[in-house]
């Protein structure tokens, strides 16, 4: 494997699927299982503040989704709830408690509207559900300069693009720790690095997730971070508003990846959520 996919990956685990491999971090010992998601365009390593901090009281399992770090790249149709699901069935645990930021928070909201018996709780981080809805001039800035470089095959340019949600709007990327964005920059042009401009989306959308997720009876805690987007925060707070148990707080000194930036406040409000469940 490490041959393959380089040593940062030594740790992970496969599970061979039909579509391909899928690789894991499964770490901890006997307690009760959190899954950590991890936002597009990254892997499991944007976790690493939160890893060793959960293993102790609790087993943790880190994926890789499909397309993203060491995972293997979609050639047919998929569903990335479908994935989650199939990895938790394959380790024989769960319920778990989900942990998802941005894509892996839309993730984990899709797991719990598709595969309710699967989740105990939701923790849910710069997002709503899979269906957003993007207003603010800021990101749609952002959306419209990384398409320019994908259109000019420049991805330089789109991971600086996309690197600035780490500073978020209110900020320069500059008041961002170096250490941060270096890691930021590397999981994006390791993912990027997998794909071709023609290549197809395969994901498959789960549909009405906004009704659906009225119905979500297990507690969710939002961690914002506090200078993130508008359009992070509307759809996170309706989010709250629409299930049933939700609840919001916000990670002070952080934008889109609080848990990186912040690992202290964030690593508090997930272990206290944890304690109460």
């Amino acid at each position: 494997m490490t041959d393959a996919i380089g040593t940062q990956f030594q740790e992970l685990r496969t599970l061979d699927t039909e579509g391909g491999p899928l690789v894991h971090r499964d770490t901890g010992g006997d307690g009760p299982p959190v899954v950590l998601l991890h936002g597009g365009f990254l892997d499991h390593r944007m976790w690493r503040a939160q890893v060793p901090a959960l293993a102790g009281t609790h087993r943790v399992i880190a994926p890789d989704a499909r397309g993203h770090g060491g995972s293997s790249v979609a050639k047919a149709p998929f569903r990335p709830a479908d994935d989650v699901a199939a990895l938790l069935a394959h380790l024989g645990t769960g319920p778990a408690v989900l942990v998802g930021l941005s894509m892996g928070g839309a993730t984990a909201v899709d797991v719990a509207v598709e595969h309710p018996h699967l989740v105990r709780a939701l923790v849910v981080s710069g997002t709503g559900t899979s269906e957003p809805e993007w207003h603010d001039p800021w990101v749609l800035e952002r959306q419209a300069e990384q398409a320019r470089a994908l259109a000019a095959g420049d991805a330089a340019r789109w991971i600086e693009e996309f690197t600035l949600y780490a500073a978020g709007p209110h900020r320069s990327l500059d008041a961002v720790d170096p250490g941060v964005v270096r890691l930021l920059r590397e999981m994006q042009a390791h993912t990027l690095a997998k794909h071709t401009g023609a290549e197809p989306d395969h994901r498959v959308p789960v549909a009405d997730t906004w009704a659906r997720a009225a119905g979500i009876d297990v507690p969710v805690l939002v961690l914002n971070g506090e200078l993130d987007s508008d359009d992070h925060h509307a759809m996170a707070e309706r989010l709250v508003r629409t299930v049933r148990h939700g609840r919001i707080e916000r990670v002070t000194g952080t934008a889109h990846y609080p848990n990186m930036e912040r690992p202290d406040l964030f690593n508090a409000y997930l272990t206290d959520f944890l304690r109460s469940l």
